[in-house]
């Protein structure tokens, strides 16, 4: 019974020096593959340095084609959102008629919001918008100023949910008898004001992402040749070396690891320069852009905020992925050939 306990004791000195050993073990495995990965990136380095330039420049298109597509299709949201359809109504119309006016075209689901003007309020719009200028305000006697009010056509001005969805509302206005007995017939009512620019907008949106979805395509093949080519000639180059460690019983991981780091590396690299080119190009653009009236920020609240890490990380977990997926597909070709 004796000899059973000091053998069991034994035993489980044993299985946990193992266990530490082991532990030593793949650590220093671990250390010696990123070792010889990264003597790997330095031999290389020329092919090293293409590869790691041809996936910047892929991140740099990946980023300015989910930053244009973002913009673009946030100035169009913008550009709607700030359409309104303005209804001519004859000279004189009261307060009272507006009011029910509003309340009938009201009743329609899309409807977001109606502002009304009677023709003296339309005339001191008038007034305000040009105070700056004598010649106008000087000829304005009491007389010039009724005939123009009398002249002078209310107006309502619509905003929808929906600006492409306005059928009901031109059917309520065109013929429904309410807005006939009040609308003016010489001036008819904006549906359409901007809108030849919000739909080129829209089309630059989807041909930003189109094309630049296919731009990134290709240079994503580009870069995975690239570092398909710079591991298979160092595969070829260390042939002898990968042959004696098959002899001494290394494992195919071990084999492997090395060209994976050094995939990666060019993967690091390249996501830490795409990601600092692309912060530092969008934050010189954005201004210039928002002076031509482009919606920039969704994506400046981006950059400016603490998600900035977080699109620092995606460069970078971007071009270690891409890397690390070229390296496999090299050393699962050839490795096996040595």
């Amino acid at each position: 019974m004796e000899k059973e306990k000091k053998l069991k004791k034994v035993s489980k000195k044993s299985l946990k020096t193992m266990q530490k050993n082991r532990k030593r073990h793949i650590v220093r495995e671990r250390a010696r593959i990123l070792k010889y990965g990264t003597r790997g990136f330095s031999r290389n380095i020329w092919l090293s340095t293409a590869a790691t330039v041809v996936m910047a420049i892929t991140l740099i298109i990946l980023f300015v084609t989910i930053v244009a597509s973002v913009i673009l299709t946030n100035t169009a949201e913008m550009m709607k959102d700030k359409i309104d359809i303005t209804i001519y109504l004859k000279p004189n119309t009261s307060q009272t008629e507006l009011d029910t006016l509003t309340a009938e075209i009201k009743k329609d689901s899309n409807i977001k919001s109606v502002e009304t003007s009677t023709s003296e309020e339309e005339y001191n719009k008038f007034l305000l918008e040009n105070k700056d200028s004598d010649e106008i305000l000087n000829i304005l006697d009491d007389e010039m100023t009724e005939m123009m009010i009398s002249k002078m056509q209310a107006t309502m001005r619509i905003k929808v949910y929906d600006i492409d969805n306005l059928d009901s509302i031109k059917e309520l206005v065109e013929n429904g008898e309410l807005f006939h007995n009040y609308t003016d017939k010489s001036m008819p009512p904006t549906y359409d004001v901007n809108r030849v620019e919000i739909n080129t907008i829209t089309s630059w949106a989807r041909m930003a992402r189109t094309g630049g979805i296919m731009l990134a395509a290709v240079f994503l093949v580009i870069s995975i040749l690239i570092i398909f080519s710079t591991i298979r000639m160092a595969i070829f180059s260390r042939r002898e070396e990968i042959y004696m460690m098959k002899l001494v019983g290394a494992d195919r991981s071990f084999i492997r690891g090395p060209f994976l780091i050094e995939a990666e590396i060019c993967g690091l690299i390249a996501g830490l320069v795409a990601a600092i080119i692309s912060y530092f190009g969008f934050r010189f653009l954005s201004p210039k852009l928002a002076n031509y009236g482009i919606n920039v920020d969704s994506i400046n609240n981006v950059l400016e905020s603490n998600q900035l890490i977080l699109v620092f990380l995606a460069f970078i977990v971007v071009g270690i992925v891409i890397g690390r997926i070229s390296a496999r597909l090299a050393v699962s070709k050839y490795l096996h050939k040595t």
